[in-house]
């Protein structure tokens, strides 16, 4: 009789020798039988649920060779643990006339096909519910479930009885900055494919120390996954959001959401990386960009809300309300006057032409004195609300201190007085680890240099002013400042006038520029014509004439 040998062991977490151990027990029952050994087949670290094992396939199609005559193994559930497949490998094994033998049931019959198959069922459910329950109290003492996310480094500390912690994290300064980076580019415009493609230009290591992908940065937002979804940033541990099953045709594992009211939230503040503001930007822009998905139909997103240039999708027709496109390779025109021929306004306009006297006009306009003199007073009361915010911050963290001096000395006079108890050593660590916490905020405060208003308020605002057409030619600022003046504009109408074309500007950028409007018009000699103003503040939507 030729013996075939099948071993398995299930995870890398069990020791590779554990072939060897199985190998040894099943020759010592082919000796025993004087059997001869013929082949071994074994898979290390595979699960028993799963029949895509390569040693498992060859044993397999071996057997329809008559490679040998009998099968042998520790016990039938190192052939299998899934019901379906050891039932079909007894059936196969049948049909070839090969006896299966193990050491634990002896020569396999239909019996223990029923109830080894169905253990070995109850087994690996049974298991599933305690390794989920084990990970749930590690998630409820705001530790890691398993894996590390970019962004954090795992932290093994000695416990108190001299074992090695897990599960612990710690910020990654270095991959935090890469975060916040991240998080920014996306709310002021980019997309999550630049973001991605810049990242890799400059050599930078993406998660498990691979390359970026777009997905890696946006992936899918209803299951918290992608860098952008991962609410970790923000100090909120969720866990439980999805469960796996697998395939049965391919074995492979099926991501399904769970409902949230089965989810496990934990706040954790010290993990946090990105500011509440950021994040929401984040958030606001999604639901934009999935809003304009539903409206469009268009499968990518970015194609959804990104514009081509500068104004695209907000320019209308002052005559018939259709929307400007473009016509021919640079020009601007009336897309019912081409297209439908219901519109008299035949007029075009050069885009370059069009986006310098916006530019133009915008600069004059924002140099009003009123405009930069309410710039600077925005200015000093942000400046002094974040001072004030400071100063009871430091307030706070020295009342702090003091109650975890105080009770830290109550602890010592307690132990002094000769009532110890284990617990108050806990206690006494925890309270010395927050002091020492407290005392460092101090310390980092008290060194940080005060910050003074700038003198020259006024001339870096005319600066930042007279710059705007720079930084929309720029590559590094674009993206923001793009999306910057997009975000002030509801639309850009075109009116006819005298066979030319007069440009206003609607949304809340009118009611700026109002600001530094005294009267309904004012010459305007750079943009060779004037600006009025259409509708008074306070009028909704507000206009501005260029």
């Amino acid at each position: 009789m030729r013996a075939a040998i099948y071993a398995r062991y299930s995870t890398d977490l069990q020791s590779g020798a554990s072939i060897e151990d199985q190998h040894r027990l099943c020759l010592r029952l082919i000796n025993g039988n004087d059997w001869q050994e013929a082949e071994t087949y074994s898979d290390r670290g595979l699960s028993g649920a799963s029949h895509l094992r390569p040693g498992y396939q060859r044993l397999l199609e071996e057997a329809r060779s008559n490679v040998f005559d009998v099968v042998v193994a520790e016990g039938l559930d190192r052939i299998s643990r899934d019901q379906e497949h050891i039932a079909a490998f007894f059936k196969q094994m049948r049909f070839q006339s090969i006896p299966i033998v193990t050491v634990a049931e002896g020569e396999i019959s239909e019996l223990h096909i029923g109830l080894k198959g169905t253990m070995s069922s109850l087994f690996l459910k049974d298991l599933a519910q305690k390794t989920h329950r084990g990970l749930e109290g590690r998630v409820r003492k705001d530790k890691s479930a398993g894996g590390i996310t970019y962004g954090y480094d795992v932290v093994h500390n000695f416990n108190p009885d001299g074992q090695m912690s897990t599960g612990e994290r710690a910020i990654n300064e270095e991959e935090a900055t890469i975060v916040r980076r991240v998080f920014a580019e996306y709310a002021n415009g980019s997309s999550p494919r630049a973001i991605a493609g810049a990242l890799n230009n400059e050599g930078v290591s993406g998660p498990r120390s691979a390359g970026w992908g777009a997905s890696t940065i946006y992936e899918n937002w209803r299951r918290g996954t992608g860098l952008l979804n991962n609410e970790l940033y923000i100090g909120r541990l969720v866990w439980n959001r999805q469960r796996f099953v697998k395939d049965p045709n391919t074995g492979k594992r099926q991501a399904r959401p769970n409902p949230p009211e089965e989810w496990v939230i934990e706040e954790v503040p010290d993990l946090r990386i990105v500011s509440d503001n950021l994040w929401s930007q984040v958030k606001d822009r999604q639901t934009a960009t999935r809003s304009a998905v539903i409206s469009s139909g268009v499968n990518r997103p970015e194609r959804a809300h990104r514009a081509k240039h500068l104004f695209s999708g907000l320019l209308k027709c002052g005559e018939c309300g259709g929307g400007y496109t473009i016509v021919g390779k640079s020009h601007f025109g009336c897309a019912n006057s081409r297209n439908k021929g219901t519109c008299d306004n035949r007029l075009t306009i050069k885009r370059e032409v069009l986006e310098t006297r916006v530019l133009t006009g915008l600069k004059d306009q924002l140099l009003h004195p009123d405009l930069i003199s309410e710039f600077v007073s925005a200015y000093q009361t942000e400046f002094n609300r974040l001072t004030v915010e400071i100063s009871k911050s430091k307030t706070k963290t020295e009342q702090q201190l003091a109650t975890t001096t105080k009770q830290i000395k109550k602890i010592v006079d307690a132990i002094a007085e000769g009532m110890f108890h284990p617990s108050l050593k806990a206690k006494m660590d925890e309270l010395e680890a927050r002091k020492e916490e407290l005392e460092a905020e101090l310390s980092a405060s008290s060194h940080e240099r005060p910050v003074l208003l700038h003198p020259g308020l006024a001339g870096i605002y005319k600066e930042k002013v007279e710059d705007l057409s720079g930084a929309l030619s720029n590559p590094a600022t674009k993206t923001e400042a793009t999306s910057i003046i997009r975000g002030l504009l509801s639309e850009i109408r075109l009116l006819p006038n005298d066979g030319q074309l007069t440009i206003e500007l609607v949304g809340e950028l009118a009611g700026l520029l109002a600001l530094g409007t005294k009267q309904n018009a004012c010459s305007v000699g750079a943009t060779g014509g004037s600006v009025t103003l259409v509708a008074g503040v306070g009028f909704e939507p507000l206009t501005f004439r260029l």
